[in-house]
């Protein structure tokens, strides 16, 4: 996609940090850390999310990432990993390309990321529950 920034970072059209690259994934370090050491992994093919690429691509990405998670934490010492992928702007998708922080995380460094519990009704979350194995088949 050509006004994608995140496809010319990965293609190698805009300068970068890169840590590691391969002939379908650049993993550059983020120009806006959470933390220090903070990655992307970046498909070279676009896909909007995760919605929009083939699921071979979603799961190289992944690999790749617990890849660079193992690295980080031994490189940097690193006490343990966040490892995000967000889909859509409500999920806290920022930048429309599909990719996957990799947030090394050390004891006492900034409080964590938290999930805030919704209060669905045992009733809600079995009807969920039915709703999406209904789509699993």
């Amino acid at each position: 996609m050509e006004n994608c920034i995140f496809c010319k970072l990965a293609n190698g059209e805009i300068p970068t940090n890169t840590v590691y690259e391969d002939e379908n994934y650049r993993v550059i370090m983020d120009a806006n850390p959470a933390n220090i050491g903070h990655s992307l992994v970046l498909p070279k093919k676009h896909g909007k999310d995760i919605f929009e690429l083939d699921s071979e691509t979603v799961a190289g990405a992944h690999a790749l990432a617990k890849k660079v998670a193992e690295a980080a934490k031994k490189a940097l010492d690193a006490d343990g990993i966040n490892i995000l992928q967000n889909n859509g702007e409500s999920a806290g998708q920022t930048v429309m390309h599909f990719h996957i922080h990799v947030i090394p995380r050390f004891k006492n460094d900034w409080p964590s990321m938290p999930m805030h519990q919704s209060g669905a009704t045992d009733e809600e979350t079995k009807a969920a529950c039915a709703k999406i194995g209904e789509f699993m088949k």
